[in-house]
């Protein structure tokens, strides 16, 4: 890494010039090279307009949970204890885990097979940020927090609207 006050070629990541003590982290901040990437690094997760999560309780009977689901046309609700979030449940835990099962599983709480802990973003965070846990964990949708109550959920395809919005 060339020190761009001194022109001193440090290791790659040093904080700061070896030789002239002047200030290299800014060398590691990312940067846009277009307009949409831009966007996505700079622009907070509420411009995506989370939609407004669909909550149940860890004990909601999983027939109830899939009717719901099927009923509203969402593929994931969100669980709650109280306003705190516990778990989620998506299309992609029933198809993987209860496919041709529903009518034996029909009054197991949801608690059983929802996902804990699920990761999540503020509204704040920025798009990429979202975009990269999407990536990491390979999740198709995030619950949007204030503090620890859910306020919204993103999802893969509100991600696609969004920049299609922009490459059209």
């Amino acid at each position: 890494m060339i020190c761009p006050h001194c022109g001193y070629d440090n290791i790659q990541g040093a904080d700061e010039c070896a030789r002239c003590m002047q200030d290299l982290t800014f060398l590691d901040e990312p940067t846009a090279d277009s307009f949409v990437e831009q966007l996505i690094m700079e622009d907070p997760v509420r411009v995506l307009k989370p939609a407004v999560p669909v909550c149940v309780s860890p004990d909601t009977p999983l027939g109830d949970v899939i009717r719901t689901m099927s009923e509203k046309r969402i593929g994931c609700l969100l669980v709650t204890d109280g306003p705190e979030l516990v778990g989620i449940l998506t299309e992609r835990d029933l198809l993987m885990n209860l496919a041709g099962r529903e009518a034996e599983l029909a009054n197991d709480p949801v608690r059983e097979w929802m996902t804990p802990h699920p990761e999540t973003v503020a509204e704040d965070d920025a798009i990429a940020y979202a975009i990269h846990k999407m990536d990491v964990g390979g999740y198709r949708h995030l619950p949007v927090m204030d503090g620890t109550r859910p306020k919204g959920v993103i999802s893969v395809r509100d991600l696609v609207g969004f920049l299609a919005a922009y490459l059209a």
